[in-house]
């Protein structure tokens, strides 16, 4: 008995491409992040060497207490948080936690990329503890004196917590709820701000700038947010093999 052929044949269809394996996006990534740490190393030589004596000498004032003090020292932590991310990925992996790496990942990011620039909004100015405390809550009334530079460092104050947060917690797994996180973090920076005395300005604008980048930042990082919606169609398929 001859098999018909229109059963036997396959379909005319083009092959479709393979993805690129994880480790080759690993590589490539890595490649990206060497190469815009190696450009903001460059671009900024001359002040960081400025403080770069005070800091290796371990002295509080002319390092910790000045923005490039700061991001020096943020850039001479990288290699320890890559070091911790590995370790707690490793340790993870072990005790057969999904995604370790992501994880690990999210949970050093986040603290390394929030943490200094928290701490440069709460250096105290020239007249701190001296002048009465600000506050500013017309909004938008502060954004001209902002300027490009300002804008930018406000939005990048809680970028790593909206970039890394969705990644670690489905709760925050959405656009609102990053920018209300941004806006709640903000609001206590403002508060501290205006409580210590720090001679800085406690202004809503401040607050909407830094939700807002918090909220970017997270977009960018969308495809990568831990959602439990997955988990039921993984269920249902394993219960369908059955």
């Amino acid at each position: 008995m001859i098999a018909d052929a229109s059963l036997t044949a396959a379909p005319d269809t083009p092959p479709t491409p393979s993805a690129p394996p994880r480790r080759t996006r690993r590589i490539a990534l890595s490649g990206v992040a060497v190469l815009g740490v190696a450009g903001l190393l460059f671009g900024m030589r001359r002040p960081l060497m400025m403080s770069a004596p005070a800091c290796v000498a371990g002295r509080w004032h002319g390092c910790y207490d000045t923005f490039n003090g700061t991001v020096l020292m943020t850039l001479v932590a990288l290699p320890p948080a890559a070091l911790a991310a590995w370790f707690l990925a490793r340790r993870r992996r072990a005790a057969g936690i999904a995604s370790a790496g992501r994880l690990a990942l999210a949970d050093v990011g986040m603290v390394v990329g929030t943490v200094p620039f928290v701490w440069m909004t709460m250096m105290p100015g020239g007249g701190a503890g001296v002048v009465p405390a600000r506050v500013s809550l017309v909004p938008l009334r502060d954004l001209v004196t902002m300027g490009p530079v300002g804008i930018v460092g406000n939005l990048l104050v809680f970028a790593a917590l909206g970039f890394f947060a969705p990644m670690r917690w489905a709760a925050l797994a959405s656009v609102p709820r990053l920018l209300a996180l941004g806006a709640a973090c903000s609001v206590l920076v403002e508060t501290a701000q205006y409580v210590l005395r720090l001679d800085r300005v406690s202004s809503v604008d401040d607050v909407l700038v830094n939700a807002v980048g918090a909220a970017l930042a997270g977009l960018a990082s969308r495809r990568w947010w831990r959602t439990a919606s997955r988990l039921p169609s993984v269920r249902a398929r394993g219960g369908s093999r059955r």
